[in-house]
Formats: C-alpha cells, sequence, structure tokens
C-alpha cells in the first residue's frame, strides 16, 4: 500500500480534462460566492430582525404608556365636566334673588325684617374634631 501512495501518476493533457477542471473549478468559486452571499443575507437579515423587534417593543411600551394616560385624562375630563355642570347649577342659582338672600343670610348672617339671628353652640362631636 505504501508503494501505491508514493507512486507518481501523471495527468492526462487533453482538452476534455482541463474543461472538467475548469467546470469543477467554476462550481467551487460560485459555491463559495454563494456561501458568501447567503451569510451576509442572513447576517443582515438577523439584524433588520433584531432592529424590528426593538422597535416593536418600544413601540408598544409607549403605546402601554399613553393607554395609561389616556385613562387618567379621561377620569380627569369627567371630574372636569362634574364641576363644570355644578358651576353652572351654581351661576344659574346665582341669578336668583332668594338664592342670593339665603346665601347672605347664612355666610355674613344677615336678616330679614323681623328676623332674629340665634347663634347655636356646636355639638360636642364637631368640638372634638378640632
Amino acid at each position: 500500500m505504501s508503494n501505491l501512495e508514493k507512486r507518481n501518476v501523471s495527468k492526462i493533457e487533453s482538452t476534455y480534462v482541463s474543461q472538467q477542471e475548469q467546470k469543477v473549478q467554476t462550481v467551487a468559486r460560485k459555491r463559495r460566492g454563494l456561501v458568501r452571499r447567503l451569510s451576509v443575507m442572513g447576517v443582515l437579515a438577523a439584524v433588520l430582525t433584531c432592529l424590528l423587534i426593538s422597535t416593536l417593543m418600544s413601540q408598544a411600551s409607549v403605546l402601554e404608556q399613553k393607554k395609561e394616560q389616556k385613562k387618567k385624562l379621561t377620569t380627569q375630563l369627567t371630574g372636569l365636566k362634574n364641576d363644570q355642570k355644578d358651576l353652572e347649577d351654581e351661576v344659574t342659582k346665582l341669578n336668583d334673588d332668594d338664592y342670593i338672600a339665603k346665601l347672605a343670610r347664612r355666610d355674613y348672617f344677615l336678616s330679614d325684617k323681623g328676623e332674629i339671628i340665634f347663634n347655636l353652640p356646636k355639638k360636642k362631636q364637631d368640638s372634638d374634631s378640632y
């Protein structure tokens, strides 16, 4: 066996053999080019995928924050609408002379003709709270 391995075999020099060798070389070259192109495309696809996933996640977190902010603002809006309704009712009441007289009697201790104002001591529970 060692004689067979050491034996030099000469190549046949013909156009057919050289064409076949060129075909094998071109196929090998094309395969290397294909592997290189696929490798580059795979790396680019991986980078693009990572970029898209990170963008998607950041947008999802921003969307979640916006939803929370919307929820807070809607509750604030309903409170403000209730306040607005109360204030509009107060405006309509302030246009009434009887209501203004009632407020003046209550807040400023004013009286009508013939009325006597009595100040009653506060209840014990009210004085304990101070």
